[in-house]
């Protein structure tokens, strides 16, 4: 909760205000990373392997090099540094399993399809691919392994020397072997869920150029403007002599929090001193970035007679493909978060994760903690399916209450809103509709989760902004957010301007600059609000007060007593001061007009999962969706009629964005659901255009509906939480839940697509499973004891 002293009642936050770039985007005037050219700029191209594992036999460039046209050709010899660090930026722990490491460039091996073989800079676009087409490459093929329980086999061809097992997280707490013996009855489940793509419209993209005082400036899409400092390291130069200007995103869902173009623009700009453009196209950026993980998921639950959990016994696997990236720390939400928003006093995970030969994964919105969502609401639903209790009973049942204690031993000190937000879901899905035809049955389906907003305690984290005013009593807020759609500048703005006392309009904010703005970290892991928000707050409210306290002398008042509210500064009495004035007054005493701040979160040191030993993260998201849909009998096909989403967003700074952002995270839960999949044999890729890879559209989704809950109790400023991840956890599992009313049976294999509910419905034969093991097409049958 805020503790600025606000006299008055907020005049900004809470409303629903036009974000200040959203002009611009609906008039096609942002200027985005691929949006910037510059003279004598060239254009950069990736050679990629098309095998998914293979050996580099012969590297032959001089062809391609002697191209007219062609100004550079780099192999993984050309750079200074082929290794390039994935780590949480600008943490001050390191912890073993979280820090990774990729090659720029292939060193010999290959070991997915995709992977950067060579760099081409040439005169124009079309040089520079065909510069590609000419460089020899003699690959041979080595077998790989495709799925993360065989790479766990002994026999397994091993990725990397050090075996292929990244990661391992264990909890434990309770007696699970005698709470599931003792149990009333017992469900047992195993869930998969795909591989999927951010799926951005804007893809990976950026400009390069070498200023004049010889810094190496990047222009880029990114999510991270502190990759900065891995393009100096992979140069081997001083991290100062490496800018990173972040551009407005269109899309990112943690797609471009991976380095992505940085380092080749880097590199290219560095070898030629010349600009350098690179835009991947569709193609490559469907076929190369870092996807979803796929995950295996073996959940055993039990519960009374009432209906009331006693017991979880969870096996996660997870597929991280050819390098590490994120993966560990993705699966570590998972294992964190796998028990759901649940009171369980027994709790047992274990969580692995496998590098294949597949394309490596990584971040990406709702960042593990989504993935186990369709494996515990499909538990939820059959458990109440077993006593007899209805969705909304058995989940306002054994819901999280404050001051209660995750199976890894973290309190939640918040309030939980999740039997609220489960009724009022539910009740908003109004009367049930009627099926249109014989053939088509209607069911509805309930899922709820949590999502931590902001990073793990023992990362440290920490995010800065400065505040100022101009003369004429306008606002200037620099800070290093890079703005990913989502409206984090624009809320940046209205927090400044409520403290400020000034109009909407009267702050500009300069954003994503790591040479000229305060560092911010990355937006990712929904921590932009919560932590660059409190950023801003601190560093508005120590300003508001350096400047009441001139005002206050010129007033002869006290300046606890003042307000600040329409560019002027106002005593009780009726007497004000324009801020002008009061500037003035401030420039000729020696007090600031402007205050940096730093909001540093929770801290704590890395904790023992298995012994349960404390807070991981800073606070939790809580949400329940709702829908309706009606399934063909005859084909299998699901149509969602109704979509409510309610999450308690602690305050809603702009009730505007908000709903934006839940209908947002919401929709791509539904693709996720129903139709997205990234198709591979034997690690190739199928699915690299959007005719093949599906997402949603406006004929494929309803107007989601959604319940913005504020019960005031966030981590962030004026009391809010984070919402950008949280909405995309439910509609898959409360899909499947729907489904199953509809027609009587349970898929558990994600995407819900026609066939597969065809399948479970005995309409067609099921094809084997990937990874072994066979049910009617839609996963291993579920049962309960």
């Amino acid at each position: 909760m805020t503790d600025v002293a606000l006299a008055q009642e907020l005049r900004l936050i809470g409303r629903p205000v036009a974000r200040h770039d959203a002009r611009d985007k609906v008039a096609a005037a942002t200027a985005y990373a691929a949006d910037w050219a510059m003279p004598g700029m060239l254009h950069g191209a990736v050679l990629r392997s098309p095998y998914p594992s293979a050996r580099i036999r012969r590297l032959e460039t001089s062809r391609a090099a002697r191209l007219p046209g062609v100004v550079a050709v780099l192999t993984a010899k050309d750079v200074p540094r082929n290794t390039l660090w994935t780590d949480v930026p600008g943490q001050t722990t390191t912890v073993g399993p979280l820090r990774a490491r990729v090659h720029v460039l292939v060193e010999g091996r290959v070991r997915y399809q995709g992977e950067p073989v060579a760099l081409v800079a040439a005169e124009s676009e079309e040089l520079a691919r065909a510069a590609l087409e000419a460089v020899e490459v003699e690959y041979e093929p080595l077998p790989g392994v495709f799925d993360p329980a065989a790479a766990l086999e002994p026999q397994a061809p091993r990725v990397h020397e050090e075996g292929n097992l990244l990661a391992h997280w264990r909890v434990l707490t309770g007696d699970v072997t005698a709470a599931l013996a003792r149990a009333d009855i017992v469900v047992e489940g195993e869930y998969r869920t795909q591989f999927v793509d951010a799926a951005y419209l804007e893809p990976e993209s950026g400009v390069a150029w070498i200023d004049s005082d010889g810094v190496i400036t990047i222009r880029v899409s990114t999510q991270v403007i502190e990759h900065f400092r891995d393009v100096a390291e992979v140069l081997q130069v001083p991290q100062n002599r490496v800018r990173v200007i972040g551009t407005y995103l269109g899309g990112g869902f943690g797609g471009k929090e991976d380095v992505t173009v940085e380092v080749y623009l880097g590199l290219l700009a560095w070898r030629t001193g010349r600009p350098v453009k690179m835009v991947w196209t569709r193609q490559e950026s469907l076929l190369a970035r870092a996807k979803r993980h796929p995950f295996r998921m073996r959940y055993r639950t039990g519960a009374t007679r009432s209906g009331e959990l006693v017991a979880q016994q969870i096996e996660l696997l997870a597929d991280a493909g050819a390098y590490a990236y994120l993966s560990a720390l993705v699966l570590l939400y998972a294992t964190v978060t796998a028990a759901g928003p649940y009171r369980v006093p027994a709790v047992e995970v274990e969580a692995r994760v496998a590098y294949t030969n597949n394309p490596p994964t990584s971040a990406m919105r709702g960042f593990g903690a989504m993935q186990v969502v369709f494996g515990y609401e499909s538990q939820m639903d059959r458990v109440a399916r077993a006593v007899g209790l209805d969705p909304v009973r058995v989940r306002q049942l054994n819901s999280l209450r404050r001051g209660d204690t995750l199976p890894v031993g973290q309190v939640i000190e918040t309030h939980v809103a999740l039997p609220e937000l489960a009724a009022r879901a539910w009740a908003a899905l109004g009367e049930a509709s009627r099926p249109r035809a014989p053939h088509v049955s209607v069911g509805r389906g309930l899922a709820c989760n949590f999502q931590p907003y902001g990073r793990i305690v023992w990362l440290h984290d920490w995010s800065s902004a400065w505040v100022g005013f101009e003369m004429d009593g306008s606002v200037v807020v620099r800070t290093g957010v890079p703005d990913v759609g989502g409206g984090q500048a624009s809320s940046l703005c209205q927090i400044a301007a409520e403290v400020l006392g000034v109009d909407l309009e009267r702050v500009s904010i300069h954003i994503a600059d790591s040479a000229l703005t305060p560092l911010a970290g990355t937006t990712t892991a929904t921590r932009q609000l919560y932590m660059s928000g409190n950023a801003v707050l601190k560093a508005a409210e120590t300003l508001r007060q350096q400047i009441l306290g001139v005002a206050a002398s010129m007033l002869g008042d006290d300046a606890a007593a003042l307000e600040m509210a329409d560019g002027a500064v106002h005593a009780p009495d009726g007497r004000a001061l324009a801020l002008p004035e009061v500037l003035a007054r401030c420039a000729r005493v020696g007090v600031p007009r402007s205050h940096l701040d730093v909001f540093h979160a929770p801290a704590g040191e890395p904790v023992d999962l298995e012994r349960g030993s404390g807070k991981v993260f800073p606070d939790y998201t809580f949400g329940a969706h709702a829908v309706e849909v009606e399934v063909d009998t005859e084909t299998g096909a699901v149509r969602v009629l109704k979509h409510v989403a309610a999450h308690d967003v602690g305050r809603a700074i702009n009730p505007q964005s908000v709903e934006g952002q839940i209908q947002g995270g919401a929709v791509m839960g539904l693709g996720y659901g129903l139709m997205e999949e990234v198709v591979l044999e034997e690690g190739v890729n199928l699915t690299t255009s959007f005719a093949a890879y599906l997402i949603p559209t406006a004929l494929d989704v309803p107007d989601v509906e959604p319940l913005v809950v504020e019960s005031g109790e966030g981590l962030g400023p004026f009391g809010a939480r984070g919402i950008g991840e949280p909405p995309i956890g439910p509609p898959a599992a409360a899909l499947a839940n729907a489904i199953e009313d509809a027609t009587g049976v349970r898929v558990t294999m994600l995407p819900l697509t026609p066939e597969r509910v065809a399948r479970a419905l005995g309409l067609v034969s099921p094809p084997p499973l990937p990874g072994g093991g066979a049910g009617r097409g839609q996963g291993p049958t579920p049962t309960t004891t």
